[in-house]
């Protein structure tokens, strides 16, 4: 593939940049690269995982206004919330606790969950899938209890039951 800039060299950098929901995709070639001001992987200027992060925490779509993000600082290091989004990387252990507040929405943003967990493999996962599953289907009992929908929960209490013999018979 040819470079898109100069039309001349072999494009070595492929790279999209989504920015407003538009997706752009960029063949370019080192030279080009450089005369943009684009990031090149493995040079001094490479790319690195904090720039990426301290790219994702510049995005707030919380409520918190830009004062307050300021304000929130470790108790443990001292690090501020604005110096932390500038490095990309946090001071100590006490600053995922610090700025739990800033982080929840950030990791659901880029991981679609604030709690990992994990991958099961397909050949040998039929017990672990089940398992989550009725741990799913009690939390949604309780959530049904609570609320007062007996019939609901016991028929969620029903399927529960037989995932548990389907789990006893694996």
């Amino acid at each position: 593939m040819i470079c898109q800039e100069c039309g001349k060299r072999p494009a070595t950098l492929h790279f999209t940049k989504i920015i407003n929901g538009d997706k752009n995709e960029f063949h370019i070639c080192e030279n080009c690269a450089r005369e943009k001001g684009e990031m090149i992987p493995g040079t001094s200027n490479g790319f690195s995982i904090h720039n990426l992060l301290s790219g994702l925490l510049d995005f707030d779509p919380s409520s918190l206004s830009a004062a307050k993000s300021q304000a929130i600082r470790c108790e443990n290091c001292g690090l501020t919330y604005s110096q932390f989004s500038k490095l990309g990387r946090f001071g100590c252990g006490s600053c995922y606790q610090s700025f739990s507040e800033k982080l929840d929405p950030l990791f659901k943003r880029v991981h679609g969950n604030i709690v990992h967990v994990g991958k099961v493999p397909k050949r040998s996962g039929g017990i672990i899938q089940c398992k989550r599953e009725v741990d799913t289907l009690k939390k949604d009992m309780m959530a049904c209890i609570e609320a007062e929908e007996f019939e609901e929960a016991a028929k969620i209490r029903d399927q529960i039951r037989e995932i548990e013999k389907k789990i006893a018979g694996m």
